[in-house]
């Protein structure tokens, strides 16, 4: 049995090719603050659930567990506070107490 001509397209198959490569929007970008407002303590928890876009709760809740869990949650929560930058402010108290704020 030879191929009959109506059997095989001429042409091949149709393949939609993907659409162009649009990037994502780009809004304002986020930074890393500790918030005037909405704090308990210094703020470091409230600037780090703004940052990552979850609830102030969560993130206490996390510092607390790791506190209780081997105390890196005290180291961390520290850390955050001391790395930060208040909102508002140029110079996290990191970089003040190193004396790197003013370009000395």
């Amino acid at each position: 049995m030879e191929p009959n001509d109506s059997d095989s397209p001429s042409t091949p198959p149709f393949t939609p090719s993907p659409p162009p490569f649009t990037p994502p929007p780009t809004g304002p970008r986020r930074q890393l603050r500790r918030p005037l407002s909405g704090r308990v303590l210094t703020g470091a928890s409230a600037g780090l659930a703004n940052y990552l876009g979850v609830d102030v709760a969560l993130v206490r809740l996390a510092f607390v567990l790791l506190a209780l869990l081997g105390g890196s949650g005290v180291a961390c929560y520290l850390a955050a506070w001391l790395l930060m930058p208040e909102e508002g402010a140029d110079h996290s108290i990191a970089e003040r107490l190193l004396g790197r704020a003013g370009g000395a």
